[in-house]
């Protein structure tokens, strides 16, 4: 596959994803609602994430006018396709234009990018910068130079003003370095670049010891750390998704040059992406063994495992490259309608295959004409779900939305910042989905009522109207 070819099925698969995004009719999930409310508020951290997705999220939406969810959504395509023209140009300097085509077609079409060119996430800015300061660091090995040390520095500091999660190519990286001579860089040049990560991760650094290292706190109890114990089944769950994260062609292509490189048989520059690429997988599997991890914790292996995949494909296999490139591209294809055709598709036991994206802006909506009709001008809820979408599908209302009170430390960004003030008097509608009792009145009940589809569907959701002071107590 031509360079040229591959430029062509990057653009044909992003002009595609941004014209059915238009048509998407899912609501925002629950992260995506709080991305924006973050990029509302901007800061140099939040309560789970570092601030890199608010960042972009408010310069999209400033761009735009609008914060409506085809604009929240935009980036995702648009980074993709970023990251996927970087794969080229660090797969033709690296190892040769021979793959630079099929790498960029394979990133593109993998079903990890399709389901996050949809529903957008960390993940996805994450890899851009990753691709940047991978590629740094392949020319670093090659040679010296202060600009490149920059960049690789500039590349690893905004991935972790993104998202920790870069932090698992460490290992594998120091490994490479400690073993295989061409995978070594100029003493100056490392320095700098660790250097340059440390003062553009300073920000984020500074505002977690400013609050009580939040977000370190949170990824600690994300990750069950405290919780430990063995789930071999948990470990083979996560590594069994893999094969579906990136493809199972592809995955299995990673595992093949693991194979190659017990072996003996492969090149220095394929055990150096090997190196970057196979630990984070292994770790994330370890973690998912002895506590607990998500799918999409392993992505930063894709960005060299990608390079590496079809490397070793179009030496030893050529025809997986393109049986690869079909069973993703029709899975690319495919997926989009499922977010267009959301409402109409049902399995045969009735539950909604988009369900959890489904059904959050009609709570919202239910609650704010209840708190016109009973002449509230404040709605409190104690579900993170539900408050997420209310200050979304509610921005344009002149409602204030809090969160109710913790009793102890907080359990979102919401509860942190935008709890009930203590100050708050007269009455109030709270949102929920469990009764609510206080010692000190009879909360008035509007309405309760069961979704008979969507995120809810099955729930108790109930609507009260309450003095403020009663949500103040535990």
């Amino acid at each position: 596959m031509s360079a040229r070819t591959g430029l062509i099925i990057i653009l044909a698969f992003t002009i595609f994803r941004i014209v059915t995004l238009h048509f998407d009719t899912t609501d925002l999930f629950v992260d995506e609602a709080q991305y924006w409310f973050w990029s509302q508020n901007l800061d140099f951290g939040y309560y789970s994430k570092p601030p890199m997705i608010a960042w972009v999220l408010r310069i999209f939406t400033e761009l735009a006018g609008s914060s409506d969810i085809y604009w929240l959504r935009l980036p995702g395509p648009l980074f993709h396709m970023a990251t996927a023209l970087v794969l080229m140009k660090m797969a033709k300097r690296f190892v040769g234009p021979e793959i630079e085509g099929w790498v960029g077609a394979t990133y593109i079409t993998l079903p990890a990018v399709a389901l996050s060119s949809v529903f957008f996430s960390t993940d996805v800015i994450l890899l851009f910068f990753i691709a940047i300061a991978l590629i740094a660091y392949f020319e670093l090995t090659q040679r010296r130079s202060m600009g490149l040390a920059l960049l690789m520095g500039v590349g690893v500091g905004l991935a972790f003003l993104t998202k920790y999660a870069v932090l698992f190519l460490v290992p594998g990286g120091a490994i490479a370095m400690l073993l295989i001579p061409a995978a070594r860089i100029s003493v100056r040049d490392f320095i700098i670049a660790v250097v340059t990560s440390a003062v553009v991760a300073v920000p984020n650094l500074w505002w977690n010891l400013q609050n009580n290292n939040t977000t370190v706190r949170h990824t600690q109890d994300i990750a069950h750390w405290s919780d430990l114990g063995i789930n071999i089944r948990g470990g083979l769950e996560f590594f069994s998704a893999q094969f579906g994260v990136v493809g199972p062609i592809v995955f299995f292509a990673m595992l093949w040059a693991v194979w190659n490189m017990i072996r003996g048989r492969s090149e220095p520059r394929e055990r150096i992406l090997v190196w970057l690429s196979i630990p984070v997988v292994l770790l994330i599997t370890l973690q998912a063994t002895v506590a607990k991890a998500y799918a999409n914790w392993g992505v930063t292996a894709y960005v060299a495992g990608i390079v590496l995949a079809v490397w070793v494909l179009y030496r030893l296999w050529p025809k997986g490259l393109r049986t690869s490139l079909t069973i993703n591209g029709i899975a690319c294809v495919l997926f989009p309608f499922a977010t267009i055709f959301s409402h109409q598709l049902v399995l045969p036991n009735g539950k909604e295959v988009m369900e959890r994206y489904l059904g959050r802006a009609d709570v919202s909506r239910q609650a704010a004409d209840l708190a016109a009709q009973a002449g509230a001008s404040i709605i409190v809820t104690d579900n993170r779900d539900m408050v997420a979408d209310l200050f979304h599908t509610l921005r344009a209302t002149p409602y204030k939305i809090y969160a109710r009170p913790p009793v102890d430390l907080p359990d979102s960004y919401y509860e942190q910042e935008f709890a009930l003030p203590a100050d708050t008097s007269g009455r109030v509608l709270f949102l929920t989905s469990k009764p609510l009792n206080c010692s000190s009145e009879t909360p008035e009940m509007l309405k309760s009522w069961q979704p008979e589809k969507g995120n809810y569907k099955g729930d108790t959701i109930y609507v009260y109207k309450v003095g403020a002071a009663c949500l103040m107590q535990p």
